[in-house]
């Protein structure tokens, strides 16, 4: 009993640990870059409240996968994340994260021991820190692609290390599943699974740049019509600003 506590308490502090890392690496970011937007922090918090709780619905809408085990479910909450970020800048980014993970598990749990959840959390910050790092370098459509590009590619490499190494061993200790177990559930699905590492190739990589791919494409899509529609208020805000200002 006080292993499985101990346990617990470790995995929560990892957890912490990693949120707390890749803020300061997204704040660090902006302060060097400037990039943050200039917004009051009413309308600050309030776009990455909007986004986040978008993210956090989305992502009760899963996906599974014909070729993953059934732990591996795809859904689209990284695309008002990736929007979110690329508007306001990585950190809001980094905190949608963290608070579409919060809004899932209170409106359904988890089924996985946390780790999904945090494995969703870590991962999905792999993939929209490069993109919008590399976005607000110099902002355009090329830069758009490029990083979305870049985080795919980062997200399935750290994806498949971060599995390998951590998350499958993880669940495993904490849901109670011998890993041989986990292996004939990814065998089930493909014959060609048959340990950890076959298990990470043909089931983790194809599921995080077959995610990358659809949340790079419909974000691509969708942020050129919101984009006018976020600089438009951005427009109004400014001028409600300067009225006061004056008055």
């Amino acid at each position: 009993m006080k292993e499985t506590i101990q346990d617990n308490l470790n995995f929560v502090l990892i957890c912490l640990l990693i949120f707390a890392g890749l803020f300061i690496i997204a704040l660090i970011y902006e302060k060097l870059t400037h990039t943050r937007r200039k917004l009051s922090s009413t309308h600050y918090i309030t776009y990455t409240a909007i986004f986040s709780c978008i993210a956090g619905l989305l992502m009760l809408l899963e996906i599974p996968l014909f070729f993953a085990p059934v732990f591996y479910k795809i859904d689209l909450s990284e695309i008002p994340i990736l929007i979110c970020t690329f508007y306001l800048g990585p950190v809001a980014g980094v905190t949608s994260e963290l608070i579409k993970v919060l809004i899932k598990l209170l409106l359904k749990g988890t089924t996985t021991a946390f780790v999904g959840d945090f494995a969703n959390f870590a991962i999905g910050c792999a993939f929209i820190l490069p993109a919008s790092m590399i976005y607000h370098v110099r902002k355009s459509k090329k830069t758009a692609l490029i990083g979305m590009l870049v985080g795919t590619l980062v997200m399935t490499v750290f994806g498949s290390i971060f599995n390998a190494v951590y998350l499958l061993p993880k669940f495993s200790e904490l849901y109670g599943i011998p890993l041989d177990a986990i292996v004939d559930m990814g065998t089930q699905v493909n014959s060609s699974i048959t340990n950890i590492q076959t298990l990470v190739f043909y089931a983790v990589v194809p599921f995080n740049l077959l995610k990358g791919v659809i949340d790079s494409t419909l974000t691509f899509i969708l942020y050129k019509r919101i984009s006018p529609i976020l600089h438009k208020n951005d427009e109004k805000i400014n001028v409600v600003k300067k009225n006061k200002a004056e008055g």
